[in-house]
């Protein structure tokens, strides 16, 4: 069955939460499912290593998931307004990928977690598409067909789906971020489907 990878780094759980959103949007396309990785931490000490296998939770990506699957969806907690490092620095190690076009005609969507409203969202995805990009990946957002995209006061943006935190960090999605993060995964796989089908 061909696979959607959803590609994630979360350290307070909520970007974890809602790539289970998303994959359960991708698995509402009939003869899709989904694939969860996460990328292991990052330390300043660089002979620091993670544990081979996470502790729980999704099982660590390995290049060979990106080569598998027909499209993804890569999230990320915002730090300043940008990525988090241990996700920037698996993309960072993905040279011989792009060398080769493992990505290149993908669609791929993106997906965050910030603390506060106004916290660096949408610049966290609109700076994750950029690598996705050089690697010659479809961008696949949320368009305002979605009627949710007018009216949240939580998350969801037309760059991809988000979710508030707030300053409890709470790390579950509300009905409006869960709603927009099932719409971008369904719509991932029917493009991903459609554009499988004329390989």
């Amino acid at each position: 069955m061909p696979e959607i990878l959803v590609l994630y780094y979360s350290r307070g759980g909520s970007v974890a939460k809602l790539a289970r959103q998303i994959a359960r949007g991708i698995g509402e396309v009939e003869g899709m499912s989904a694939r969860l990785r996460t990328v292991p931490p990052v330390a300043a000490v660089t002979e620091t290593r993670a544990p081979p296998v996470p502790e729980d939770g999704a099982p660590y990506v390995d290049k060979q998931d990106l080569a598998d699957c027909i499209g993804l969806a890569v999230g990320s907690p915002t730090r300043f307004g940008n990525m988090a490092a241990p996700m920037k620095f698996f993309i960072d190690s993905l040279g011989a990928e792009w060398a080769s076009g493992a990505l290149v005609g993908k669609p791929a969507s993106v997906f965050t977690s910030t603390a506060t409203q106004h916290g660096g969202q949408e610049s966290t995805l609109l700076s994750m598409q950029v690598p996705l990009l050089h690697h010659g990946c479809v961008i696949v957002g949320l368009p305002y067909t979605e009627p949710l995209l007018s009216t949240t006061r939580t998350g969801g943006t037309p760059y991809g789906a988000s979710h508030v935190a707030g300053g409890e960090d709470d790390p579950q999605p509300s009905e409006e971020e869960a709603v927009l993060a099932r719409a971008l995964g369904r719509r991932l796989a029917e493009i991903a489907r459609r554009l499988d089908a004329h390989r």
